[in-house]
């Protein structure tokens, strides 16, 4: 599949996406990447527990491609938003029906991003990442680190988002995703386009992904909205 375009590329891969059989859900008895914890404490004098799951803290990365003027995501088959979709009923020691539920209701669309489950800075997993995902090569110089934040609730993990602004020269057209075992599909959105998904009824992303577009509408929306009004 090297060196072929963007479009025929995904046609491919998304084939292979939704390629699903034998879909059936489990309880979790070990795993590498997950660590359920209850902590016990006491707050004001009472007695409280709490469980959550630890899991690897991660980098994101919001992409803009300045020769196209838009913004890269990808999009893959997420197996817990997949789960979010189906009955507790219809998944409990069951083979799923694909039928009924078929795998498209587990796609979602993200930013790029990656475990921090290797032995190097935030940065350079992240520059690594958006070679692997989208094909860019892009300088430790060019990646922004925006902000870090935490994740609350039922698991706990650190995210550090960055930004990156790329060209089509920087584009390597990278196979190392599907090396790897990776179904990856890389879309495009124009401004208007991730404005208008990111205020539609139904948002398949998560909130990562929404904070990084906010953010990109207030701090760099402006500039590129000048240089295009400019060529007019």
């Amino acid at each position: 599949m090297a060196n072929k375009p963007l479009e025929e590329k995904n046609r491919e891969i998304r084939k292979r996406i939704v390629n699903l059989t034998d879909v059936r859900f489990a309880p979790l008895s070990n795993s590498m990447y997950l660590q359920p914890l209850r902590m016990h404490y006491i707050q004001d004098g009472k007695k409280k527990i709490w469980d959550f799951m630890k899991a690897y803290d991660s980098v994101v990365i919001l992409i803009f491609n300045r020769s196209r003027k838009k913004l890269v995501f990808v999009k893959q088959f997420r197996p817990a938003s997949y789960c979010a979709c189906i009955p507790i009923n219809k998944r409990r020691g069951k083979v799923v029906d694909l039928q009924q539920y078929p795998p498209t209701l587990g796609l979602t669309i993200e930013l790029c991003c990656g475990a921090v489950d290797k032995d190097k800075s935030l940065i350079e997993i992240a520059r690594d990442e958006v070679r692997e995902e989208c094909g860019y090569e892009v300088p430790l110089s060019t990646l922004n680190k925006i902000v870090n934040y935490t994740f609350v609730g039922s698991t706990t993990s650190k995210e550090t988002l960055f930004y990156a602004e790329v060209t089509d020269e920087m584009n390597i057209h990278s196979e190392e995703a599907q090396s790897k075992g990776e179904l990856i599909e890389v879309i495009e959105m124009s401004i208007n386009e991730v404005n208008n998904y990111i205020t539609s009824d139904e948002v398949e992303s998560p909130p990562s992904l929404l904070n990084a577009v906010y953010w990109f509408l207030i701090n760099k929306k402006h500039l590129y909205s000048k240089a295009e009004k400019s060529r007019l």
